[in-house]
């Protein structure tokens, strides 16, 4: 990220390049100095910009969805927005959330390894207290589940994937299953310690009660999809596929279209005198013998040869050769 100088910062360097106290060459030589640039091996960059940025159009459709779930199953005002999507390694994000959380552990065919959906205390305490019949309010005291809390909670949980596969529908179609829930980080082992994983972090606001919802995919989980992951991608998927009755009503309407056709007797050159002295009686001789097969268009285009006659006392003519593509006068 490019840092901006504030207004204050910018005077103090003018102020300070006015005085001598900073001298301008020395900060063009080291402008122009090689810079290194440090790179941990522990925090591997998987995740380009772009997957970041996929990623993070996604989970706000994710966040919507959400909003409108938990609103309709809570009965109380909800927000729920992406605050932050990043990359870090696996051990860094056990560290970072309580040692008493809510981890749905959960799989998405047909990518291969697990997920979890980790729910800060706080809000699931408050989901809770909602559906039990309360004002929404997470307790001071965070204890244990209970088995009746637990069968609450998973049953909550299992139909948040519904919207996170409704999320996902214009990269690829997931099957979210809930595996498992846990309450302590410690007894969840999806990666190895030092994988990359992206974390897409949810602010929470239920009542008066926010928290963080996390969660968590390791990057050999979404590996084989990130190629999907790029604008791209996303930009064509996203592109309405005609229904099939809609391609049918097209077909009928182009079937219907009325085009002329031309049968052409000949050509010939005049003048503009010759034109001018033309009377009743005279004769325009035509390029083409009175044997020869007419041309017959179709608009502008060259398609049949045939000749002229009569149909009921009508004036037609009988195609008697289809022009192949490519012939020589196809586009005139």
């Amino acid at each position: 990220m490019v840092d901006v100088l504030s207004q204050g910062e910018i005077d103090a360097l003018l102020a300070a390049l006015s005085s001598g106290e900073m001298d301008a060459e020395e900060l063009k030589k080291e402008e122009s100095e090689k810079k290194v640039r440090i790179y941990d091996f522990k925090r591997a960059v998987r995740f380009s910009k772009d997957h970041i940025r996929s990623l993070t159009r996604i989970h706000e459709n994710f966040a919507r969805y959400l909003t409108t779930y938990f609103s309709a199953q809570l009965r109380t005002f909800v927000q729920i927005s992406v605050v932050q999507v990043e990359q870090l390694p696996y051990d860094e994000f056990i560290r970072s959330i309580p040692k008493m959380t809510i981890l749905n552990i959960f799989e998405a065919e047909p990518l291969e390894g697990r997920m979890v959906l980790e729910v800060h205390p706080n809000i699931a305490f408050a989901m809770l207290d909602r559906m039990l019949g309360g004002t929404g309010i997470a307790p001071s005291k965070i204890n244990a589940l209970t088995e009746i809390e637990t069968t609450i909670i998973e049953r909550v949980f299992s139909r948040t994937f519904e919207s996170l596969q409704e999320a996902w529908k214009t990269v690829i179609d997931l099957s979210p299953r809930m595996e498992a829930l846990e309450t302590n980080p410690q007894f969840m082992s999806l990666v190895s310690p030092n994988e990359t994983i992206a974390l897409i972090s949810l602010s929470t606001k239920i009542g008066d009660t926010t928290g963080m919802i996390n969660l968590c995919i390791p990057h050999v989980v979404i590996e084989p999809i990130m190629s999907k992951l790029s604008a791209n991608h996303l930009f064509f998927s996203q592109k309405k596929e005609p229904a099939v009755e809609e391609v049918e009503a097209l077909k009928q309407r182009v079937h219907r279209a009325q085009l002329p056709v031309i049968a052409e007797l000949g050509e010939s050159g005049l003048s503009i005198q010759e034109f001018l002295s033309l009377s009743v009686g005279d004769v325009i001789s035509l390029n083409k013998p009175i044997q020869q097969d007419l041309s017959i268009k179709i608009g502008n285009q060259l398609k049949f040869y045939g000749s002229p006659g009569t149909v009921k006392d009508r004036v037609a003519i009988q195609i008697n050769e289809i022009v192949s593509e490519g012939v020589e006068g196809l586009d005139e």
